[in-house]
């Protein structure tokens, strides 16, 4: 059924057999999916980037004054140096950086086509595209790299309430929030960092944890800094809690030691991401075990799918935080020394 759909996006797109076939296609235009690409390029094979979004679409959607927890030297990819004033880089030096590299290798990158399907076989994918506007496209390749990340799908909660427009389930600028009842659920980096900023521009600061106390993977220098504003009652904190449901002007929580309603005006529901396991299927990607990793060969990062390689944190499947752009961006030379020996 998928090819039939395929072939007649192809006859009304009006791309004929014996169109320009790419040797690789990438699934995910971030700093995974650029390595991939430019490891990919610089072994001689044609490739094409697609993305849902912009390059780098999840860096981009960070917070605006982000830092990251690394040094620039490990963010490099395609043997560019990152240089940076700072010890370590912002948001807006990465988005730069990547941007100068993509450029450098004169990448082809599609920006804002969504993935609506894949169908054909190891040598002979198809890939049918879907930009902002509706309109379709079709890509042929031979061999397809997912790199897709986890970013764009929040870990939800699923309790009432969850759907009203004061709940976020990304933190961006402290500023809108000055002066108002701002409630956190989680108990990690992303969590003690948003409570700090949002704490330090005036907003009143709750953080509800379901563990016993801030998470100890919290990095070395933000864990006492929000450990010291708790004790020293700055910012309210509920663990061993969590949130029953959310209203309009409240938010209802089980606790240790009962139930207690809270004013609130505003909810940052972050409780981590997962990759998008739904599309892995659809393609015939197997998973396994609680954490879904899915099937690859290790070596070569080929999955159960002949021509199908995974790349990035979603060879990890749920443990999010095995894989970062650190450790990542070396999924390319793998995959790139498993494509010079086929060919």
């Amino acid at each position: 059924m998928g090819d039939v759909i395929l072939e007649a996006s192809l006859q009304a797109t009006g791309q004929a057999a014996g169109e320009v076939r790419y040797d690789v296609l990438v699934i995910g235009a971030g700093p995974t999916g650029l390595a991939c690409a430019i490891d990919a390029q610089e072994a001689g094979f044609r490739v094409v980037l697609v993305d849902k979004g912009c390059l780098c679409n999840s860096l981009f959607h960070y917070p605006a004054h982000m830092t990251f927890f690394t040094t620039s030297e490990l963010l490099e990819i395609g043997n560019i140096p990152f240089p940076s004033p700072n010890p370590k880089p912002t948001r807006v030096e990465a988005l730069e950086y990547y941007r100068k590299v993509a450029t450098y290798y004169r990448l082809d990158v599609r920006q804002y086509q969504n993935v609506e399907q894949v169908a054909g076989a190891d040598g002979a994918f198809q890939v049918l595209l879907r930009d902002r506007f509706g309109r379709e496209s079709v890509l042929k390749a031979a061999k397809l790299i997912v790199a897709t990340g986890y970013y764009d799908l929040p870990n939800y909660l699923g309790i009432p309430g969850e759907d009203l427009s004061k709940v976020k389930h990304y933190y961006d600028d402290p500023h809108p929030y000055s002066g108002l009842d701002v409630l956190i659920i989680g108990g990690k980096n992303s969590a003690a960092i948003a409570a700090l900023e949002l704490w330090r521009h005036g907003a009143r600061v709750t953080l509800v944890h379901r563990g016993p106390d801030i998470h100890r993977h919290v990095k070395y220098w933000i864990k006492p800094d929000i450990e010291n504003r708790i004790k020293a009652g700055e910012i309210g904190a509920y663990f061993n809690s969590s949130v029953a449901e959310i209203t309009l002007d409240t938010v209802q929580l089980e606790t240790s030691h009962g139930k207690v309603s809270l004013k609130n005006d505003f909810v940052f529901a972050l409780t981590g991401y997962h990759p998008d396991f739904e599309f892995l299927a659809s393609l015939g990607v197997r998973s396994e075990g609680a954490d879904r990793l899915p099937i690859c060969d290790p070596e070569t990062l080929e999955s159960n799918v002949p021509g199908i390689y995974l790349a990035g944190v979603i060879v990890a499947g749920a443990r999010t935080n095995e894989i970062f752009i650190e450790n990542g961006r070396f999924h390319g030379r793998q995959i790139a020394k498993s494509l010079v020996a086929k060919r």
